[in-house]
């Protein structure tokens, strides 16, 4: 079957040769925009686990995936909060931990652009020389008043610092984008999406934005809804990858949430069903990642 996205699924499975699985770990960090350096509660879309809900240690997550792959390699990803925002020797004994661990191939590192200091940067270079590493930076959106309303604290500038300082190191970086944020049109998506496509990148995740009961956008916006439809979703999803270079993998094209905690869009859990749409509407369309890209 002709692959029409360069799914990371993909990628793994040519870099390990077999399937590939990450376990969602809770490492016991929190993050600056919790703690007081930067602000309290959070960014307004984030859920109250710091979107780790899913998340627990490697040896529950192996015990329950293990059913499913039996024979799969392991990548541990450091998920919930800010993955880089402790003492350097923190994070060393963290990673190493996971990194030890016989059964782990690499890991994933998701964080903060504001937190990445010159200490942080020297370990993962150190990581990443020896082991498999990416670190996915939450951007989310490029637009300075999307950024203030959902109270990110850290501007573009901190994103592309960040992007041209671990790929100096020939770090992978992954970056993080939401897409249906309040007060957005399709063409802020666009540029979005444009912006990190063209900053060389390794991977992207494209988040469907989950209106969820534990986080602050859910009382800012009330009856807010992000899309009315999974076909008006689905629609932009394929456009955009149009736009994206075949050379960056692609990480994620929805949301994924406790459904208990679901509000908007109520048809947001329904993951396969999304990305069958999207699969339909690129074969119908005979349209592919990276088609519109010169």
């Amino acid at each position: 079957m002709q692959e029409r996205f360069n799914s990371i699924n993909q990628y793994l499975r040519r870099e390990f040769g077999r399937k590939t699985v990450k376990l969602s770990i809770e490492a016991g960090f929190t993050c600056p925009n919790r703690d007081g350096k930067v602000g309290f509660g959070g960014c307004a879309f984030c859920s109250s686990g710091g979107s780790g809900e899913l998340a627990s240690n490697i040896e529950d997550q192996i015990e329950l995936l293990s059913q499913k792959w039996p024979n799969a390699e392991y990548l541990a990803y450091f998920q919930s909060h800010t993955n880089t925002y402790a003492p350097v020797e923190v994070l060393r004994e963290k990673f190493y931990a996971a990194l030890d661990d016989p059964r782990i191939s690499g890991i994933a590192i998701a964080t903060r652009p504001d937190c990445l200091g010159d200490d942080v940067l020297n370990l993962l270079d150190e990581i990443n020389k020896e082991h498999f590493l990416w670190v996915e930076l939450g951007l989310q959106t490029i637009h300075p008043s999307s950024s203030e309303m959902l109270g990110i604290g850290y501007d573009l500038a901190y994103y592309d610092k960040a992007v041209a300082e671990l790929k100096s190191r020939n770090i992978r970086v992954v970056s993080h984008l939401i897409l249906g944020l309040p007060g957005e049109t399709r063409e802020d998506m666009i540029a979005s999406v444009k912006h990190v496509a063209d900053s060389g990148i390794f991977g992207l995740k494209l988040h469907l934005l989950n209106i969820v009961s534990t986080a602050r956008i859910y009382d800012m916006f009330p009856g807010y809804q992000p899309f009315e439809s999974i076909d008006e979703y689905t629609d932009l999803v394929v456009d955009l990858l149009e736009l994206i270079p075949w050379d960056i993998t692609i990480h994620r094209l929805t949301g994924d949430v406790p459904r208990e905690q679901l509000v908007a869009p109520e048809w947001s859990y329904r993951k396969r069903t999304i990305l069958n749409e999207i699969g339909r509407k690129q074969r119908e369309r005979d349209s592919w990642q990276g088609k519109a890209v010169d």
